[in-house]
């Protein structure tokens, strides 16, 4: 219920997101870069709100993310049942968009093992993914929540909320 609850249910059971970065390479450093990665904000039974993310340094948007930890996360509706019952397109405003900006962190040693727990049970291939890729957990600190679910502007959410 209320603006809150979509965006913890859009944060819930979205298994992947665009994160947009700034550029820290070539020809477009500096310039806006976006990229989709698979999420997870905790195990099905244990959802947090706080994105979790299976990585590699090879990703160019992990590269950004090492030079500036800035970035925003957008979470859309599109794959949920709302849209899809409703013959809504992904792009109408009642189709639901959940924007997080924050830091992107290298989750600490103490949280390993639910960062694990965390995207292993929501996408069990992500374990035969190619070890020498060095793979590691980073997750966001919400700084800011935006919430488009209607017509007209989108809505600030606290984070406390």
């Amino acid at each position: 219920p209320g603006r809150a609850g979509t965006a913890r249910f859009l944060a819930q059971h979205n298994s992947w997101g665009f994160v947009a970065t700034r550029a820290a390479r070539g020809k477009i450093q500096g310039m806006p870069y976006g990229n989709c990665l698979l999420l997870s904000d905790g195990p099905v039974n244990n959802s947090t709100g706080i994105p979790f993310f299976y990585v590699t340094p090879k990703d160019n948007t992990v590269t950004d993310l090492l030079k500036n930890p800035m970035a925003s996360l957008t979470l859309p509706e599109a794959d949920g049942d709302f849209c899809r019952k409703n013959v809504i397109d992904p792009e109408d405003p009642r189709c639901a968009r959940l924007t997080l900006t924050g830091q992107m962190v290298t989750v600490p040693p103490e949280e390993v093992e639910f960062a694990k727990q965390a995207m292993f049970s929501r996408h069990p291939v992500v374990r035969k993914w190619p070890r020498s890729y060095e793979w590691f957990f980073m997750k966001m600190n919400i700084e800011h929540i935006w919430l488009q679910s209607w017509y007209g502007e989108v809505s600030p959410i606290a984070v406390e909320e």
